[in-house]
């Protein structure tokens, strides 16, 4: 990886994307210490502290946005809006028929698609701020406090305003940025500026271990080191499963045209073995962030019985329950979008019409039962990785109420290294455009 850097820096024009790739990033970080007006950000980062914890959606969102939730900057939703509206589309566009064909309509469609999805985005971009403001309304500390310092008189249509237009630019001019870097810089913008936003979480947590090894030495010394010793683990053990696939062998028909013979070469389906990505770990997250989300507007039970104690209780980020349904849930999630994604009868279709089949299987239906069947092998194991990716944060907090807090955890370290790997391969293309051989050589 060094290596490529080192070599794409020292061309001039990829050396531009990268500088420029950089400011933004600049930007975006510089937007998300910018705090929007008429808030106590104090009371905002006490709250969020409180409520934000123990694994659960709130300090999975305040993650992505490196942090910026917690401050209540223009930055607050940062590309939230942007990937629930890229989900959406991408599920409405197996479902819906006029969204199916511009789809299929190539660089068109695809453009009328992102025109879409930036509509979308903007519409939740305002549903989320509505809400979020509901929840500063609703925020005090210890003190009695409110976050937001204009709730009543003649200031609160006009705060209310404000704050709500404020977290709408900020989420819009995060999803421009993103375009101007797929446009003019290095790799998928949105990509980038989610990497940038879980990255700038790193130094907290490495303080948050610096600071247990000082107060506790005895303790945390080894548990520090162990922990680090498991990141760099499951960092390998991810770049591993993401290069990971399963190669379906392709032989095509021998034919003759004339004098000429075509055909007859052999090549391969390739199956990512992680071709979900992290989108199953979304979905049951969101799902799973529901109780959580009725216990922050009803508030905790009062007593240790009866229906709503037991379903808080169910739904505890450190419970081993929370933790099979959430396993559960990923695994299902998987098998859904890998059946969104691949359809095994229009591959073999497309195979028997260009000549081509597996050796050893049929054509039609037998080709297709086993495609079938490698998929739903493959969808297995890539949805146990994923599931205990997820999962090992849960059993880390339940192990010391102190790590709970490290956002270094296996679902950010999943798309950190996912983006670095993606990042890599643009420059790598980047680079063999520009010192290919030739035809003189």
């Amino acid at each position: 990886m060094f290596q490529t850097l080192k070599k794409a820096w020292g061309v001039p024009e990829i050396r531009k994307k990268i500088l420029y790739t950089l400011f933004m990033i600049v930007v975006f970080r510089f937007g998300s210490a910018v705090t929007v007006p008429f808030l106590n950000t104090e009371v905002v980062a006490s709250w969020m502290k409180t409520n934000a914890s123990d694994g659960n959606f709130l300090e999975y969102l305040n993650t992505l946005t490196g942090g910026a939730l917690s401050k209540a900057t223009v930055f607050s939703l940062s590309i939230t809006p942007f990937i629930n509206a890229s989900i959406i589309m991408q599920l409405l566009t197996y479902a819906l028929p006029p969204l199916e064909r511009l789809r299929d309509e190539g660089e068109e469609g695809r453009k009328k698609i992102e025109k879409i999805t930036a509509a979308v985005a903007m519409v939740l971009a305002f549903v989320m701020s509505y809400a979020y403001y509901i929840t500063l309304k609703r925020m005090t500390d210890d003190s009695g406090n409110h976050a937001a310092k204009y709730i009543s008189g003649g200031n609160m249509y006009f705060s209310a305003f404000v704050i709500i237009f404020c977290f709408v630019a900020g989420a819009m001019l995060v999803v421009w940025m993103g375009n101007r870097i797929s446009d003019k810089g290095l790799g998928n913008g949105i990509s980038v500026l989610l990497f940038a936003g879980i990255a700038a979480r790193f130094p907290t947590d490495a303080g948050t271990l610096i600071t247990l090894t000082k107060e506790n030495p005895s303790k945390y010394l080894f548990v520090t080191i162990g922990y680090l010793v498991f990141i760099i683990a499951e960092i390998a053990f991810i770049v591993f499963m993401n290069e990971a696939e399963r190669r379906i062998p392709i032989q095509y028909a021998k034919r003759v045209v004339g004098r000429k013979q075509y055909g007859g070469q052999k090549t391969h389906i390739p199956i990512k073995v992680i071709m979900s990505g992290v989108m199953p770990i979304i979905f049951a997250m969101s799902l799973m962030s529901l109780p959580q989300t009725i216990q922050l507007f009803a508030g905790q039970p009062t007593k240790a019985s009866g229906f709503y104690y037991h379903f808080c209780h169910l739904f505890s980020t450190r419970s081993f329950t929370y933790a099979a349904i959430y396993f559960v849930l990923i695994i299902a999630f998987n098998f859904f979008y890998v059946s969104i994604q691949y359809n095994p009868v229009e591959i073999a279709n497309n195979l028997r019409q260009s000549n081509g089949g597996i050796p050893g299987i049929r054509p039609g239906k037998p080709t297709s039962d086993y495609i079938q069947r490698v998929l739903n092998k493959i969808s297995l194991v890539g949805a146990i990785f994923l599931g205990i990716i997820a999962i090992v944060p849960i059993f880390i907090s339940m192990a010391d109420e102190q790590l709970a807090s490290l956002s270094m955890g296996g679902t950010t370290i999943l798309i950190a290294v996912s983006v670095a790997l993606e990042t890599t391969r643009t420059l790598e293309s980047h680079l063999m455009m520009r010192h290919h051989k030739g035809f003189l050589k």
